[in-house]
């Protein structure tokens, strides 16, 4: 099991979660298309719940909220960034041309939150660990494998990532257009330019979950009410697929090829 015991180092996707306007159904399709455990959590984190797959920490979902004066966000998956300083990236998010959308706050004793948007409008949110610090297993069936920044300015994104939390950009060997997000010298994530999303797509950020077979978990979710946007298919990372739930959440499903 990948379990994951070291802190995330600052830049490196550490957390996902899923605003949805039926909390209880999201929990519901995601128990049966990936197995997780969870329930509504206390009202004074507004029901979040915080879901497990074998006991560790994987994802959250929690009900779509309006932020004062605000209007309501889309039902959508954030990938979150782990920042040492979360008040220094909040600083560093506007000097460098982007927008804060939810400003820095504390979240109990676990950690401090914001939600940001780089200068294109993707929107991500950036956590400081306290006593969370994020997925608690990563990288098999069911869990976060792997997250994508879509944009229509390489350049800008460049900047930006590297300005704000000192992430790197590097061209991904055998993949032409395609870019690697590197924290040190790991590669946590990448980045690709629009030209392969549907005209109109918005620049944002892509969450992908490991799963053993993409076409028999594209089949559940059919039967669960989700739709495929790009069927399963194989490229140089394995074979994926890009679906959306029954309320339209964003996410691509992925098998790695056999090492």
């Amino acid at each position: 099991m990948p379990e994951v015991t070291d802190p995330y180092l600052p830049g490196t996707p550490c957390w996902v979660d899923l605003a949805a306007d039926d909390q209880q159904a999201a929990l519901d399709f995601y128990r049966d298309l990936f197995g997780w455990q969870g329930e509504p959590g206390p009202a004074e984190f507004g029901g979040y719940a915080v879901c497990t797959l074998k006991g560790r920490a994987v994802a959250g979902i929690g009900p779509a909220m309006a932020p004062e004066g605000m209007p309501k966000p889309p039902v959508a998956w954030t990938t979150h960034l782990a920042t040492d300083d979360a008040d220094a990236a909040q600083r560093a998010v506007t000097e460098a041309g982007g927008t804060v959308l939810v400003p820095v706050m504390d979240v109990g004793t676990t950690g401090r939150m914001q939600i940001v948007a780089d200068p294109a409008g993707a929107v991500f949110g950036i956590w400081q660990a306290v006593d969370f610090a994020g997925a608690g297993i990563v990288g098999e069936h069911g869990a976060l494998v792997w997250n994508d920044l879509h944009t229509g300015d390489i350049a800008a994104a460049t900047a930006f990532y590297g300005a704000v939390l000192g992430i790197g950009v590097t061209p991904m060997e055998g993949a032409e257009g395609y870019y690697s997000l590197n924290v040190g010298d790991r590669s946590v994530g990448g980045l690709a330019g629009l030209e392969n999303d549907p005209p109109g797509t918005p620049a944002h950020w892509l969450t992908y979950f490991a799963v053993d077979n993409p076409d028999a978990t594209v089949d559940l979710l059919l039967k669960k009410g989700g739709k495929a946007l790009l069927p399963p298919f194989d490229m140089v990372a394995g074979r994926m697929a890009v679906v959306a739930d029954p309320q339209g959440a964003v996410f691509a499903v992925i098998a790695p090829p056999p090492v």
